[in-house]
């Protein structure tokens, strides 16, 4: 009994005792009328039921519920998603336990709402129909949305298209379709995709009818590569491909537009089948390639900006999409460039003259030479035959030097150049590369740009006067045998000056092997037979000279050197048989074959 409420009430004892006692007079002429009230109170308290219930009190953050129990029950102020219910309002509640621990009842308005929902849905509703609802929160997985009940939203059915951080949709009301039903465990699956798919089909119907190649249309930026962007046109997707976004030099898409941005494009291309569509956006502005050989005729000089830079060239910018290619071979006359890097940079500015054009493949050749004089014009003027020149040795080979005569021209010395007198196998027994040496140019051939050198041409030919006034037939030296050979001795007479000791030569009576008499190194003395300006040869001799000449000696002599299937000795006509140690070519071989009137090798061209 509430003492202060029937203060209030401003009711005595005796009154309020006698109401009691009305209440409870038909009671009590029945055997256990109490328990049987009491019973029938209870008859309507199942648990997990929803029942009605009566807001009698609202205390801070709790509803107070009277649902005609012994006890009344509280409901947290929270769960009332409409807002919080006023004194007297009548409620729905489930029935979650009769008595609690603290002897209330436990009661929920949001699980009466939840099965209230469900049990909506299901009679309204079935799997295939759209519904609207408000995005409540993001789990895992994906979205739960609310639709009068708490449905899940995965993740890969929110968009037809990756859409980041799907929290973004958190208060959003959207239209979702219902693709699953799971009564059991009173759970709904909802797909947002499955709608906007089919009003994207509609709308893409209708597109592929009106559509037109040459059409301007407004399209929605929605994705970004490397290779260009895919613009919404509205129900199909089409590609601006990067090279059709602006006539100049692009890096990235990204440069020209951005995602959700709103842009008007020109239909190329539609393939209907394929549903594909190629977009533009240069082509709304005139091409200028349109007049290009106009304002670039072949061989006009212009000024253009070093854009990029590759192994094999440098493309440099005549004009906003106007590129032209200047290859590694048109940027130098004479300079050898291994990397065009190392003669221009992107960013820089260069003069180039306009050598050819492709109009149709939107292609220009240019180049920086031809901006200069080509200096071969000028290599026979300023070096004529004659002129003595100092330059570096740049390269060998096994037929001569190059010595570069000013940077980018070179001249060839020859190693039948090189000496008058000495056998030169390699241009690296007299040379080293990178020294600086005299030489003499002997002549030019621009058209074929080359330049022909001489060493030995700088000093006179000692076998015009030198050398045959020097040694003379008949006198007597000494000489250092060089090499011994089957058909003779080959005796240094002095630093690169050789005579042959023929085997005939080398001692009155027949001798079968020069070796058995002169070995390598041996010091010997001849005779000179005879000098041969002409051919640079000289005879040698060992055997004891005679005054005069027998008719039997000579015919003999002639007889040998003229014998059919011998081997002539090239330097002097006398005959020699050939062995298996050495052959006439390789005695040959020994002397300097170019100055034996034997044609040159012909080098490549420098």
């Amino acid at each position: 009994m509430n003492k202060d409420l029937i203060k209030e009430l401003d009711s005595d004892k005796e009154a309020i005792d006698v109401e009691v006692q009305a209440v409870f007079s038909g009671v009590h002429e029945t055997e256990g009328g109490e328990e049987k009230l009491y019973e029938d109170s209870m008859q309507h308290f199942g648990v997990n039921r929803i029942i009605d219930g009566k807001v009698i009190n609202v205390h801070g953050d709790d509803v107070v519920v009277d649902v005609g129990y012994k006890s009344e029950g509280i409901v947290a102020a929270s769960e009332f998603t409409e807002g919080v219910p006023s004194v007297g309002d009548h409620v729905e509640v489930l029935l979650e336990a009769v008595e609690d621990e603290s002897g209330l009842v436990a009661l929920s308005k949001r699980k009466a709402d939840r099965i209230r929902g469900w049990e909506r849905v299901t009679e309204t509703h079935a799997e295939g129909d759209v519904v609207k609802g408000r995005v409540m929160r993001k789990i895992k997985g994906g979205l739960l949305v609310d639709i009068d009940v708490p449905v899940f939203l995965p993740a890969s059915q929110v968009s037809i298209r990756r859409s980041g951080d799907i929290g973004r949709y958190i208060g959003q009301v959207i239209d979702c379709k219902i693709i699953k039903i799971d009564t059991g465990r009173r759970n709904i699956v909802v797909s947002r995709r499955r709608v906007i798919e089919e009003k994207r089909e509609e709308m893409k119907q209708e597109l592929m009818k009106e559509i037109e190649v040459g059409q301007l249309r407004k399209g929605v930026v929605k994705n970004i590569t490397d290779f260009g962007a895919f613009v919404d046109l509205g129900g199909i997707d089409g590609l601006l491909h990067i090279t059709d976004m602006r006539w100049g030099r692009i890096s990235h898409p990204s440069e020209m537009v951005a995602i959700d941005e709103e842009i008007e494009v020109m239909i190329l291309n539609i393939d209907t089948d394929r549903e594909r569509i190629s977009l533009g956006l240069k082509q709304k502005e005139p091409s200028p390639w349109d007049n290009v050989e106009e304002k670039y005729p072949v061989g006009s000089k212009t000024r253009g900006q070093v854009v990029n830079v590759m192994s094999y060239g440098a493309f440099v910018k005549l004009e906003e999409g106007v590129e032209g290619l200047v290859h590694i071979s048109e940027m130098s006359w004479t300079r050898r460039i291994a990397q065009p890097s190392e003669v221009v940079a992107i960013g820089d500015m260069v003069d180039v003259v306009v050598l050819d054009i492709n109009k149709q493949k939107e292609e220009i050749s240019l180049g920086m030479k031809q901006t200069e004089i080509n200096p071969w014009t000028l290599v026979a003027e300023k070096y004529p035959k004659g002129t003595v020149i100092k330059g570096r040795v740049r390269n060998m080979t096994n037929y001569g030097a190059f010595i570069e005569i000013e940077e980018g021209i070179d001249g060839l010395l020859h190693v039948s150049d090189i000496s008058w007198t000495k056998k030169i196998n390699h241009p690296s027994e007299i040379l080293k590369k990178g020294e600086k040496t005299e030489a003499i140019v002997l002549s030019v051939d621009q058209e074929k740009k080359r330049v022909a050198l001489g060493m030995k041409q700088l000093t006179p030919a000692p076998w015009l006067d030198r050398i045959p006034a020097k040694y003379v037939a008949g006198s007597t030296l000494k000489g250092k045998a060089t090499k011994v050979t089957n058909f003779g001795v080959f005796v240094e007479l002095e630093d690169g000056l050789e005579g042959l000791l023929h085997v005939s030569e080398l001692a009155e009576e027949r001798v079968e092997s020069p070796e058995d008499l002169v070995k390598e190194g041996d010091e010997v003395e001849v005779r000179i037979l005879r000098v041969d300006p002409q051919e640079r040869k000289i005879a040698l001799s060992m055997k004891e000279p005679q005054v005069t000449e027998s008719a039997e000696d000579q015919e003999r002599r002639q007889t040998e050197e003229s014998a059919p299937g011998d081997a002539k000795d090239s330097e002097f006509g006398q005959t020699v048989l050939p062995t298996d140690e050495e052959t006439p070519d390789q005695e040959t071989s020994h002397q300097d074959e170019t100055q034996t009137g034997e044609e040159k090798p012909q080098p490549p061209e420098s």
